[in-house]
C-alpha cells in the first residue's frame, strides 16, 4: 500500500466515511470505478439487486447455485447479525456475462432463497432459486494475499462518473497488511471500490486462471461518482475467503433441509391419515413441528385454504413429500389424498403442493397449487375422476439438475381404457420459466417405450421415487408371466422425448437374467421404491444414481427351510446414459452370515425403505451413501409384529456396514410390543433417520427421530428426538400419527 495506517485508523475512518461499499439506498448501485472487461471475461461476477432497488451489491459464483459475498448487504442495519434463512427482503440476482443485456437475463437472473452467514467476518453464502449452467464458478485460492502483491478485483458499483453503469468494471489493488480475516489494500491509478462493490470478488490470476482470495468491503471511495471530491484515497478493507474452503464446502455439499418458515432451522411435518377431524373418523391431518422451537401447526382439509374438505375415510396425508415448488426458498409440502371422493367417484383421491411461507406452510399470499382430474391443465384435466383412481397414492418431488420443481404423483387404480386398475402416474414439470409448465403428462404402460403391458390390477404407480437424474414408477401387482403381484417397474430420465413425456429408459423385473431371484407370485417386487443421486469416482457431479427396490413378499429360503413373505431389496446403479447394474441384494440372510438378524416368515423386510445421500456435492463413498429398511412384521421375541430396521450402506457388501434397530436399541424407547410394527415408516435426512411407529405403543402412535450416529454401524447413540401427540405442543389426539413423515 501506498501509505500504511495502523488497522484501527483505518477501520476508524472507514466507517467514518459512512461506506460499507455495496450497500446504498434510493437506486440501484453496480460497477466500480477501474475500467470495463471484455464481455467473456470475469463472468462469475454478479450483481445483487436487494429489495425495490434499495440497495446493491455484487458477489462471487463459487458454486453453480451458491456465490458468496457481504453479509453486510442483508443486514437490517449496519452492524446488525443476518439471521440465516430465507433473505426477508427480496432479492434478486444476475450472474455475468460483464453485459447485462436482456438476451442472457433470462438465463442468469435467479432468486436470492437463502443465506447462510459467518459470524467471524462480513461473508454470506447465498443460495440461488435455480443452478447457473452457463457460467464456470470460481474457485477458491489456496493461499492469502501477501503484502506487495496485486491482485485484481470486479464489481458493478458506481463508476467515476456513472452512478448505474450496466456493464461489469474491473481495477487492481495493492496488497498491504492482513490478519486473519481481513486484508488492506490500496487501489492502483486511482481505481477504487465505489458503493454497490461490497461482496464483489477480489482475485489471483495466474496462466489464466483467477482464484478467489476476498470479497470488497470498506473502502473510502476516492473518485466514486457522488463522493467529496475532496476524498482522493482508494484504500480500503478485504473480506478474506482464502480459508474458506472447507466451510464453503460443508454447506454447498450439505443435503437440502426441510424448512417450512425459512429461518435455516430443521423443520418435520408428520402425517396422521386416520386422525379424526371435527368428529370424522380417518379425515387425516398433517402435523407441523417447527424447529428451533417455534411450535407446531396442523394442516387439514377443514382449513378455509386447503381444498376440499374433512370427510372421513379421507386419509389426507396418506402420502406426504416436500420440495420448494415456487422456489422462494421455504420449502413447501406435497400432500396426497387418495381416498377422497369426488362427486360420486368414491375414492378418486387428489393432491395439493402446501406453499411454505415466513409465518409456516399456508401463512403467505399464494397458498396452494391443487391436482385433481378433470381441472388445471395437460393430461390431469383432460383425465376423469374415477371410483378408485386413488390419485395421490403415492407422490415424490424434487427439482431435476437444471433446477425444475416435478412433481410424480401414483394413480394405482386408473382403469386404462376398458382395464381395470391398470394404473397409471402423472408427471408434472414447471418451466425455467416461472409459472409456465413444461410437462403435464400421464404415463401408463401403453405409453411409447414404458415397459410391461396393460393390464387388470397392475397398480402401476402405486410406489414412485425421484432424485434430479432420474424416476422410477412401479407396479408391485404387476403378473410377470402367469405369477401374480411378482411385481415389476419402469425408470425414466427426466428428459422428455419428442411426445413431451419424460424419456423412458428401462423396466426391471426377477425374470431378467440381469436381476437377482426370480419372478413368482406374491413377491411384490416394487412395493417399495427409493432413489438418490450418486457421483462416481472420477465424475464432476452426481450424474448417476441408485435405485433401492423391495420386495417384502419375496419368499426366502433360509438353511433349507423356506420363509414365505419374509421380503428382500435389491440395489441398482443407473448411469447418466440410462443403463443400469445390479449392486447388492439385502435381507436378514440366515444366523450364520454377516448381515445382522434371520429373515423369518412374514418380516416383510422391504415394506419400507429410504435413502440418502449425505454429501451430494462429493464424491460417493460407503459412509455418505444409506439405506434403511423396514421389517414391520419382524416379530422380536414373542412379540408378533414388533417391527424392526435394518441400516446398511448403498456401497459395499450388505453385512460389511449394517445395524439392526428395534424398540428399546439405537435410543428408541422400548421393550418391543406386539402389533407396533417398528417401521412403517421410513425417511432420511442428512443428519436424521425418521422412523414411524404409527401403531403403537403410544396411543395415537410416535415417531423417532435418530442421530445419524444412531443409525450407523459402530455409531454411538445420541439423544433421540420422539414426537408424540400429548407432548412438547402436540395435540393429545390422532390415529396413526407417524404413518409418514418428511
Amino acid at each position: 500500500m501506498s501509505s500504511i495506517r495502523p488497522r484501527a485508523a483505518l477501520t476508524s475512518g472507514l466507517l467514518a466515511a459512512g461506506v460499507v461499499a455495496g450497500v446504498l439506498t434510493g437506486a440501484p448501485a453496480q460497477a466500480v470505478s477501474g475500467g470495463s472487461v471484455a464481455p467473456t471475461a470475469y463472468s462469475f461476477t454478479a450483481q445483487i439487486t436487494i429489495g425495490d432497488h434499495d440497495r446493491g451489491c455484487s458477489a462471487a459464483l463459487v458454486d453453480p447455485e451458491w456465490v458468496l459475498t457481504a453479509a453486510s448487504c442483508f443486514a437490517a442495519a449496519p452492524g446488525a447479525a443476518v439471521p440465516a434463512g430465507v433473505p426477508r427482503t427480496g432479492t434478486s440476482i444476475v450472474v455475468g456475462p460483464p453485459e447485462l443485456s436482456q438476451s442472457f437475463l433470462k438465463d442468469t437472473r435467479r432468486q436470492v432463497v437463502e443465506l447462510v452467514p459467518r459470524t467471524d467476518r462480513d461473508v454470506v453464502l447465498a443460495r440461488l432459486s435455480r443452478p447457473v449452467t452457463k457460467v464456470p464458478p470460481i474457485g477458491l485460492a489456496s493461499a492469502g494475499p501477501a503484502a506487495g502483491e496485486e491482485l485484481k478485483f470486479t464489481g458493478y458499483g458506481r463508476t467515476a462518473s456513472e452512478w448505474a453503469p450496466l456493464d461489469l468494471h474491473t481495477g487492481v489493488y495493492g496488497v498491504g497488511s492482513a490478519d486473519t480475516t481481513t486484508t488492506a489494500v490500496t487501489g492502483k491509478a486511482g481505481v477504487a471500490a465505489c458503493a454497490g462493490d461490497a461482496g464483489g470478488p477480489v482475485f489471483r490470476e495466474a496462466s489464466g486462471k483467477a482464484t478467489l482470495v476476498g470479497l470488497n468491503g470498506r473502502s473510502y471511495q476516492g473518485g466514486c461518482f457522488g463522493t467529496d471530491p475532496a476524498e482522493t484515497r482508494t484504500d480500503g478493507l478485504v473480506t478474506r475467503v482464502d480459508d474458506l474452503g472447507a466451510w464453503v464446502n460443508s454447506v454447498v455439499g450439505a443435503a437440502r433441509i426441510t424448512d417450512f418458515n425459512g429461518d435455516g432451522v430443521e423443520d418435520v411435518a408428520i402425517a396422521d391419515p386416520k386422525a379424526a377431524v371435527g368428529g370424522k373418523d380417518g379425515a387425516g391431518l398433517v402435523r407441523i413441528v417447527y424447529g428451533g422451537g417455534k411450535g407446531t401447526t396442523s394442516v387439514n382439509q377443514d382449513l378455509d385454504w386447503v381444498p376440499g374438505g374433512s370427510e372421513e375415510g379421507d386419509w389426507f396425508g396418506e402420502s406426504i413429500d416436500t420440495v420448494d415448488y415456487n422456489q422462494d426458498g421455504y420449502t413447501d409440502l406435497v400432500v396426497g389424498t387418495p381416498s377422497e371422493d369426488l362427486d360420486k367417484a368414491t375414492d378418486a383421491g387428489m393432491v395439493d403442493v402446501l406453499y411454505g411461507a415466513t409465518g409456516g406452510i399456508g401463512t403467505g399470499s399464494v397458498k396452494d397449487t391443487h391436482f385433481e382430474q378433470d381441472t388445471g391443465t395437460g393430461s390431469i384435466a383432460g383425465s376423469a375422476p374415477e371410483t378408485g383412481d386413488r390419485m395421490g397414492q403415492a407422490v415424490a418431488a424434487g427439482t431435476t439438475v437444471s433446477g425444475e420443481p416435478f412433481l410424480v404423483i401414483g394413480v394405482p387404480g386408473e382403469a386404462i381404457g376398458s382395464v381395470p386398475k391398470a394404473g397409471m402416474a402423472f408427471y408434472v414439470r414447471d418451466s425455467t420459466s416461472v409459472g409456465i409448465t413444461t410437462a403435464n403428462v400421464g404415463i401408463t404402460q401403453d405409453s411409447s417405450g414404458v415397459p410391461g403391458a396393460v393390464e387388470a390390477n397392475d397398480a402401476f404407480g402405486s410406489s414412485v421415487a425421484a432424485d434430479a437424474n432420474h424416476f422410477a414408477i412401479g407396479a408391485p401387482n404387476e403378473a410377470v408371466g402367469t405369477d401374480a403381484a411378482a411385481g415389476n417397474l419402469a425408470v425414466f430420465s427426466h428428459k422428455l422425448n419428442s411426445e413431451n413425456r419424460p424419456t423412458p429408459l428401462f423396466g426391471l423385473d426377477q425374470d431378467l437374467d440381469t436381476v437377482a431371484g426370480a419372478a413368482e407370485a406374491g413377491d411384490q417386487f416394487g412395493k417399495s421404491l427409493a432413489l438418490v443421486p450418486y457421483r462416481p469416482a472420477g465424475a464432476a457431479a452426481a450424474t448417476d444414481s441408485i435405485l433401492a427396490v423391495g420386495s417384502p413378499g419375496e419368499d426366502l429360503d433360509v438353511d433349507g427351510a423356506a420363509k414365505a413373505d419374509a421380503g428382500n431389496v435389491i440395489t441398482f446403479r443407473i448411469t447418466a446414459a440410462g443403463s443400469f447394474t445390479q449392486l447388492n441384494a439385502y435381507s436378514s440372510g440366515t444366523a450364520s452370515d454377516d448381515v445382522v438378524g434371520t429373515s423369518e416368515a412374514g418380516d416383510r423386510f422391504g415394506q419400507t425403505v429410504a435413502a440418502v445421500n449425505t454429501s451430494p456435492a462429493a464424491v460417493s463413498s460407503a459412509a455418505t451413501m444409506k439405506l434403511a429398511v423396514g421389517a414391520p412384521g419382524e416379530a422380536v421375541g414373542t412379540a408378533a409384529k414388533a417391527g424392526a430396521v435394518t441400516t446398511f450402506s448403498l456401497l459395499g457388501s450388505p453385512g460389511a456396514a449394517d445395524r439392526w434397530i428395534e424398540a428399546g436399541t439405537a435410543g428408541i424407547p422400548g421393550p418391543a410390543g406386539a402389533d407396533q410394527q417398528l417401521g412403517t415408516s421410513l425417511h432420511y435426512t442428512g443428519t436424521r433417520l425418521y422412523v414411524g411407529m404409527p401403531y403403537g405403543p403410544a396411543a395415537y402412535g410416535a415417531l423417532h427421530a435418530l442421530p445419524m450416529s444412531n443409525a450407523t454401524a459402530g455409531g454411538t447413540n445420541a439423544a433421540v428426538t420422539t414426537y408424540q401427540p400429548g407432548q412438547s405442543g402436540l395435540p393429545a389426539a390422532g390415529g396413526r400419527f407417524g404413518y409418514a413423515a418428511r
